[in-house]
This record gives structure tokens, sequence and C-alpha cells, in this order.
């Protein structure tokens, strides 16, 4: 029923493929290759990740899939700006929040699930089951029993937003499952759950979201999940010390 929820964050040993992609990929994120720029040819690439040609023309193809990159003849890969990359690339996005979360990614994060999550409990409250009713529970539940232990959290709190759009039966903000991913793995990355008025507030806000759409209150719904995105917002804005990597300033290239 459910993509892999650590298809993105796996810490499964990574290919030669995954580990050059996600060198260039960061590297170009935080503007080491500036916006027009050429990317070192094959050559100079083989030598430097000791990888055969295959595999770096390989390399290539994803990054020009995500948008990084164009590739031409002649000319190698050249090295776009920042409006074509492909922010809801799973794997894209995933980089950027390991870069570490800033600022901007975090407005930029929350004001996506603004904009869709409530529309999306609404739906789920029109078209849900029952089954996906008690999902839901079950997972609410596991987040009130996971005190002391965020990861278990993060999990059912994962999954119980996935089922959300499972749930609307609508085919585009499943496709959009991979950014919650993203956005609520880098949350509880910063900021774990660790305090008892946390965690017992965090479960109970997501029981309001169940209890509206098991009764189908399309309205209730909406408001419910804003409310839980409001919590998260405000959890991690209550964060000190937070970075802004050099990824920011090469976003904002022009």
């Amino acid at each position: 029923m459910f993509q892999d929820l650590r298809r993105v964050h796996s810490k499964k040993t990574r290919s030669s493929h995954d580990k050059i992609a996600n060198t260039i990929g960061k590297e170009i994120l935080t503007g080491s290759y500036e916006s027009g720029a050429t990317l070192p040819a094959e050559p100079v690439l083989m030598r430097r990740f000791k990888a055969s040609r295959t595999v770096l023309r390989e390399v290539m193809k994803t990054l020009s899939a995500k948008g990084l990159v164009s590739l031409k003849p002649r000319v190698g890969a050249r090295v776009l700006n920042s409006s074509n990359w492909n922010y809801f690339d799973a794997e894209l996005l995933a980089w950027r929040v390991e870069m570490g979360m800033d600022e901007d990614l975090r407005r930029w994060l929350s004001e996506v699930r603004t904009a869709f999550e409530p529309a999306a409990a609404a739906l789920a409250a029109r078209g849900r089951t029952r089954e996906q009713v008690k999902f839901l529970r079950d997972r609410v539940r596991g987040m009130a029993r996971s005190e002391g232990d965020p990861e278990r959290f993060a999990e059912a709190d994962l999954e119980f937003h996935l089922m959300i759009g499972v749930a609307s039966r609508n085919p585009m903000i499943q496709s959009l499952a991979a950014v919650i991913e993203t956005a609520l793995f880098a949350t509880f990355q910063e900021n774990p759950p660790m305090r008892g008025l946390d965690w017992e507030e965090t479960a109970r806000s997501h029981g309001a979201i169940v209890d509206a759409i098991e009764a189908k209150d399309a309205g209730k719904a909406s408001a419910a999940m804003l409310r839980v995105i409001e919590l998260g917002v405000a959890r991690a804005a209550a964060s000190k010390g937070v970075a802004r990597p050099a990824a920011s300033r090469a976003a904002k290239k022009k």
C-alpha cells in the first residue's frame, strides 16, 4: 500500500553511482558550481571518483533528471539555474535536508505543507474507508506510546501522513508524499520531541484529525491538519543555534 518510508534516508550501503550523484548534487546545491558553469570533463571526474565512464554518464543522466544540469554533446554537463531544480524529487530534497535546515528551507517546507495537507485531510474525510481510519487510529496510538523513542514516534507520524495522502484518493497528492516524508524527518531529526507535553500534544492533535475524518467532516479535518502543521512550525521556531548553510546562497542566485 505504501512506498518504502526509508527509501530516501536509508542507511544501507550506497552504490558508486549514488555516492557520486550525492557528492556532485550537493556541490551544485551549495553553489560550488555556479549557474552556467560546466562540470569537469569525464576524464577528470573518472580520476576523481575512480569510476568508469559508464557510471559517470549514468550519474549525469540522474542529475539531469533532477533539473541540476543540462547535457549537450561536445559541451558536457552545464549547471542549471536553481529555478530548474526539482525540489519535488525525493532524493534531491533529501540532499538539501542533509546539508542542514535553515530558515529558508523550513519556510518552504511549511508553506508547501500548509498549501496542500489540509486539502488532503478534507478529501480523506470524504473518501476514507473504515480500514484507513483504523490505520490512522493505530498510528496515533503509536505516537502516544513511543515516548522516549523519537525514531518510533517519527515512523508512526510519517505513516500517518502517508495514509492521509492515500485516503485522499488523489494520485497527485500521493506523489507529494516524499516532500512530507523529508519535512517530517528533518523536523524530528532537528528537534526530537522528548518532553512529555510535546508527545502528548502532538498525538492529541493528530487524533483530532482522525476524529474529523471518521466523522466525514471535511472542514474540521482541514482545520485540524493545519493545527498540526502550526505546532510543528512552532517547535522548529523554538530551536536555537540553527546554522545557515551555503545552499541558501546558491538557491538565491538568479
